[in-house]
C-alpha cells in the first residue's frame, strides 16, 4: 500500500474527525457567544426566503441518502424489501433531485453574499474558505451522480466506499477499498474530510445548537405593578386568583 493511499484515506479522516470532535469542544466551553449562524436576515431578505429553504431542506436529503447509502448494509435493506433495483432508483433520482436543489440554493446564498453590500461586508474569512470546500463537496458529489450514475455504467459504491466507512468506525481501516475509487467520488470524499476539519470553526456550529432549554425555563416577568401605590388607587388582582360568577340582575336589586 502506498504512503499517499494511507495518507488519504487513513491518515486525513481520522484527523478530521480529531479536529472535528476537539474543536467543538473547545469552542462550546471558550466561544459560546460567537456560537451562532451570524444571521444576515436584516440586510437583505427576499434572496434568503429562496435560497436559505432550498439548500436547508435539500442538504437534509444529502445526509439522509448519504446515512442509508453509507452506513446501512445492504442485507439490512434486503430484509425490508429494499432490493438492489429500488435502491438504485432511489439514490439516483431522488439523490439527483437532492443535489440540485442544495447546489441551487447554494448558489443563491453565495450570488446574495456576494451582491449584497451589507452581507457582504460581514463575511469573514473562514465564511468564504467554508463557502469554497461546500461547495467543492457538493460539486464533487453531484459530478459523481451524475457522470457515473445518470449518464454513466454505474458505479456500485456499497462495495467499496461504504465497507471503507464502516470499517473506518471500528478502527480497522482498509484503504486499499478507496484506491480503485472512480476519481470524482475520491474527490467528494477528500473535500468532505477537509470541511469537517473546518466545521468546529465556521458559522456551520449552529447545525449543533437545539433549543431544548427553552422548553424548561422559568417564565420571564416583563413587567409587573407597582404594589406601593396609593390609598385611592385601585389594588392589584393577581391573574391566578378565582373570579366570582356575576350575580342576576334581579338577584342584586333584592339586596338594596
Amino acid at each position: 500500500m502506498s504512503t499517499s493511499a494511507i495518507l488519504l484515506w487513513v491518515v486525513l479522516p481520522y484527523a478530521a474527525a480529531v479536529v472535528f470532535i476537539v474543536g467543538h469542544i473547545w469552542r462550546y466551553r471558550y466561544d459560546k457567544f460567537g456560537w451562532t449562524t451570524r444571521s444576515s436576515q436584516t440586510y437583505e431578505n427576499r434572496l434568503l426566503r429562496w435560497g436559505s429553504p432550498m439548500f436547508h431542506f435539500g442538504i437534509l436529503m444529502v445526509i439522509a441518502g448519504h446515512v442509508v447509502g453509507l452506513l446501512i448494509p445492504r442485507e439490512w435493506l434486503y430484509a425490508i424489501g429494499v432490493n438492489e433495483h429500488i435502491y438504485h432508483l432511489g439514490a439516483t433520482w431522488m439523490g439527483t433531485a437532492a443535489a440540485i436543489l442544495t447546489v441551487a440554493g447554494l448558489i443563491i446564498l453565495i450570488y446574495r453574499r456576494r451582491t449584497v453590500g451589507p452581507v457582504f461586508l460581514a463575511t469573514t474569512v473562514m465564511d468564504k474558505v467554508m463557502y469554497f470546500f461546500l461547495g467543492a463537496t457538493l460539486g464533487f458529489g453531484t459530478l459523481a451522480t451524475l457522470v457515473y450514475q445518470v449518464f454513466g455504467p454505474g458505479y456500485s459504491y456499497r462495495e467499496s466506499i461504504s465497507p471503507w466507512i464502516r470499517q473506518m468506525i471500528i478502527f480497522q481501516p482498509h484503504p486499499e477499498m478507496m484506491v480503485e475509487v472512480p476519481l470524482f467520488f475520491q474527490l467528494h470524499v477528500a473535500t468532505a474530510c477537509v470541511l469537517f476539519a473546518l466545521w468546529p470553526f465556521t458559522r456551520l456550529v449552529h447545525v449543533f445548537s437545539a433549543p431544548i432549554p427553552y422548553f424548561f425555563r422559568p417564565y420571564i416577568v416583563y413587567r409587573s405593578r407597582d404594589e406601593s401605590r396609593g390609598a385611592g388607587s385601585r389594588p392589584v388582582r393577581r391573574g391566578w386568583d378565582p373570579v366570582a360568577a356575576p350575580q342576576p340582575r334581579g338577584k342584586r336589586g333584592s339586596n338594596r
